[in-house]
Parts: structure tokens; sequence; C-alpha cells
């Protein structure tokens, strides 16, 4: 079995509080596609793509579509990636999707999250539909030349199949409770 879901999987359930001062389900999202990405509050790769992120979702976020991010960071390994720096994040920037709180580390484990940030797409049934990254350069979003979120949600919105489904997701890794801030579970790997 993958480590990270695969394509045609169900969301893993999950019951977590956001910033907003709420508790989401995921039974609490009835857009058409739900994009659930891992971010966290300090890696390079989320900061330097944060406002492409942000772009997508003003564009593409309505009736059909909904963003909702996940920090699975242990402040344990990295302090900023506490639940505090993670209000003070929302409320600096505005960003415009939930963003909840992962404290125990279940739904990254769950979910395969292998890096910040990795996105996943969802369709109605829940089923999983596109997995990986946003762009090619998430490090510096200026200087992407793919652009796999958007291309797989307009497809989507379209009616029509996604015809790269998963790439490898690039970012820092996941910051697991304990362990070194570059360790990975042994069975996770590269998705392609």
């Amino acid at each position: 079995m993958a480590f990270t879901l695969e394509i045609g999987e169900r969301a893993p359930s999950f019951s977590l509080p956001a910033t907003d001062g709420k508790t989401y389900a995921l039974d609490d999202f009835s857009e058409k596609f739900l994009v659930i990405f891992f971010t966290c509050n300090h890696c390079p790769y989320v900061i330097g793509s944060d406002e492409n992120t942000r772009q997508i979702a003003e564009k593409l976020q309505g009736p059909d579509v909904r963003f909702v991010a996940i920090n699975s960071n242990s402040p344990n390994t990295y302090e900023e990636d506490s639940w505090e720096h993670m209000i003070e994040r929302m409320e600096e920037h505005q960003f415009p999707w939930l963003y909840l709180h992962d404290a125990s580390q279940d739904v990254a484990e769950a979910y395969g999250a292998l890096r910040t940030p990795h996105f996943y797409v969802f369709d109605a049934e829940r089923k999983l539909v596109y997995v990986g990254r946003a762009i090619d350069t998430p490090r510096d979003h200026t200087q992407s030349t793919t652009h796999e979120l958007v291309d797989a949600l307009e497809e989507l919105l379209a009616g029509k199949p996604v015809s790269v489904p998963v790439t490898n997701p690039i970012g820092c890794n996941v910051k697991w409770d304990g362990k070194d801030r570059k360790w990975m579970p042994p069975e996770a790997c590269d998705l392609v």
C-alpha cells in the first residue's frame, strides 16, 4: 500500500480546529471539488508560493471549488509552526482559505502528506482526482513554467478528466513530532 493516497481513493475524514475559531469536518464542505493542501507557517516553498496559491484560490474558488489548508507540522520540531503562529499568519495575510490545525498529525498520516505545500483535489464523491504540486517552482512562483493545479481544476470544471493527475510535490518535509526536520516515513516516496 502506498504512503500517499492514490487516484480514486476517498478523502479520509477529519474534524479539525481552524484559525477562525470554528471546527470543520470533511462533510462540512459541499462544493463539487475540494482542494485540501498541507502547508505550514515557515517553509520557504510555502512562503514563496502563497501568493500564487492565493491567485488560484481567488480565481477558482466559488460554488464549485473550495480551498482548505491544513498545518500538520509539529511545533516541537519547528516552533514557528505553532497554533499561535497560524493565527498570526492568517491575520497578517488574510488568505482566502480555511487554515486547519492537525495537532495530532493523524490527518497528515491518513492522507500521506509528504511536503509543504502538498495539494489534493477531490471530486463531489470525495475521490482523489489530482495530487501533487501547484507549480514547478514554489520557492519562487514568478519563475514557474508549469501550473498543474490550475490545469487540473480547469479541466475538472470543464467536465474533462485530469490529463496529469499525479505530480511530485516540491517543498519541505512535513515536520513529524519527535523526528529530525528532514525525516520522512520509510514508506514515503516520490509519487511519480
